[in-house]
């Protein structure tokens, strides 16, 4: 029997932080209207992604992967980098 690999989940976000060694923290900023009140704010997700290479630096926008539990909190991997920061 053929087993097919599940669709997994890709987020494009902002790198915070590169203080670890091979791990990024990655800033996922959302726009959701207020239920109440109507006005978009401004939500962010993080997530810590893997770094093998230690490429990234903060500010450079990055494609992130779901990936197996590599930590307590790290369970996302670098794909690629979109854009380098200025």
């Amino acid at each position: 029997m053929e087993e097919k690999r599940n669709l997994r989940k890709e987020r494009i976000g902002v790198v915070t932080s590169n203080k670890m060694d091979k791990s990024i923290v990655v800033a996922q900023v959302t726009r959701v209207k207020h239920p109440l009140y109507g006005k978009f704010v401004l939500k962010t997700k993080k997530f810590v992604a893997h770094d093998e290479k230690n490429d990234c630096n903060i500010g450079d926008t990055v494609r992130i992967s779901e990936t197996r539990p590599l930590s307590k909190t790290k369970c996302w991997r670098l794909v690629e980098i979109l854009e380098r920061a200025k």
